[in-house]
C-alpha cells in the first residue's frame, strides 16, 4: 500500500497489487492514458484530469504534479515509511548529531581531527580500542568540529562524549 499525500492534506491510497486507489478512504476507479513522458490523462469519477509531473526528487517520494494546470506537492509513503514515522525514526537523516559520544568503554588510541576542523559524513573522527579491537568511529553527517574532549591514551566510560560539533 503507499499513500500519496497532496499539499499536506488530501490523502490518496494506492494499492499497487489491486489497482485499487482510495482518495480519502473511498475507492475510485480511475481511467489511465499515457499522453507523452511525465504526462498523463485520468478520467476519475467522470472528471477528466491532465496531469503532468514536474519535479520528482532523487528519493522518488517528494514530486510536485500539475494537474489541469494548478501545481501541487506530492509525498509518497510505503508502509516501511509509515512504520518508520510510527516508531519516530522518520527523520534520523536530518537530525543534527551535537556530539559523539563513546559507544563502549574503551582507549583512545588515537584522534584524527582538531578544533574547527570542517568534516563530511564517513570522515574518520578517532580510533577507540575496546576487547583488544580497534574501532574507527566515523562522522555520522557534516559539521565542524567544536571541542575535542577525548585524550589520546586515555580510558572512556560508555556514554562518554568525545567529539562536539557546531
Amino acid at each position: 500500500m503507499i499513500t500519496a499525500k497532496v499539499n499536506d492534506n488530501l490523502q490518496f491510497e494506492i494499492d499497487m497489487k489491486s489497482n485499487h486507489i482510495k482518495l480519502n478512504g473511498e475507492a475510485v476507479t480511475p481511467d489511465w492514458t499515457m499522453i507523452s513522458e511525465n504526462k498523463y490523462h485520468a478520467i476519475i469519477n467522470n472528471q477528466s484530469l491532465t496531469i503532468e509531473l514536474t519535479i520528482a526528487e532523487e528519493d522518488g517520494k517528494n514530486m510536485s504534479i500539475v494537474v489541469n494546470g494548478i501545481k501541487y506537492q506530492v509525498e509518497l509513503q510505503n508502509q516501511f515509511d509509515a512504520l518508520l514515522k510510527q516508531l519516530g525514526m522518520d527523520n534520523l537523516a536530518t537530525n543534527k548529531v551535537n556530539s559523539i559520544k563513546a559507544p563502549m568503554p574503551g582507549l583512545v588510541l588515537r584522534i584524527s581531527v582538531a578544533g574547527g576542523d570542517v568534516i563530511k559524513k564517513g570522515d574518520p573522527l578517532l580510533v577507540l580500542e575496546a576487547m583488544k579491537m580497534e574501532n574507527i568511529l566515523k562522522a555520522a553527517g557534516d559539521g565542524v568540529v567544536k571541542k575535542i574532549h577525548a585524550i589520546e591514551k586515555t580510558a572512556v566510560e560508555k556514554g562518554s562524549i568525545l567529539i562536539e560539533f557546531e
